[in-house]
């Protein structure tokens, strides 16, 4: 079975930290979700593998951090950055997405984005790209990054306190997670209709095979 909390244990802190940074900072975050890891080890610090909060701390400073590289990486990249090919790391819909997010919640954007898997990683690029200010970026930034990773190992923590033998259905609940923080953006894509046609002609095709 796949064993999440002895995989966090045997990663430690450093394991912890690099996952963070590098979901926003190298722009994989569709391949290292946070959300999935920052609960975990919550309840692996209610256990006493992982004090509380130095995990919070050394969390906190790696999401900052890697908002603040991918936020270096969309000012130098630029307006090319949507002009760029697809790749299996690289997807021109993400950062359009992302985008639409901005025209829309403006700089509350970086805050919102940390709880939205696939946004969270494009949003420190896309307020490069549109060069926001560094000053106002970096403000979002640390709250964004501080609600993020202390809310969700406390979370973890919290539960692994109160509730017996929670270790038993921790692999639901981090679904559950992940389903709960990709549903905003799933409603979001469903309520343009092209987008709705595009995932019928999509389905239709497959069935027919």
């Amino acid at each position: 079975m796949f064993d999440i909390p002895s995989l966090i244990a045997t990663a430690g802190y450093a394991g912890i930290a690099g996952i963070l940074f590098a979901e926003t900072g190298l722009l994989v975050g569709f391949f290292l979700p946070g959300d999935s890891l920052l609960f975990p080890a919550g309840f692996l610090a209610s256990q006493g593998k992982l004090d509380i909060w130095l995990l919070v701390i050394i969390a906190s400073v790696a999401a900052v951090a890697g908002d603040s590289v991918g936020y270096y990486i969309g000012k130098k990249a630029g307006p090319a950055l949507f002009d760029r090919e697809d790749s299996l790391l690289f997807k021109k819909h993400y950062v359009k997405k992302t985008h639409d997010y901005f025209e829309k919640y403006g700089a509350k954007t970086i805050v919102i984005a940390r709880f939205i898997p696939v946004v969270r990683t494009f949003a420190p690029v896309v307020a490069g790209v549109g060069e926001m200010r560094y000053r106002t970026f970096f403000s979002y930034n640390i709250i964004g990054g501080i609600l993020w990773a202390a809310g969700l190992s406390f979370l973890g923590y919290f539960l692994g306190a109160v509730i017996p033998d929670i270790d038993h259905y921790l692999l639901p609940i981090i679904a559950l997670i992940v389903v709960l923080s990709i549903l905003p953006p799933v409603i979001h894509v469903l309520k343009e209709k092209e987008n709705r046609e595009v995932i019928k002609r999509s389905w239709q095709k497959i069935l027919k095979k």
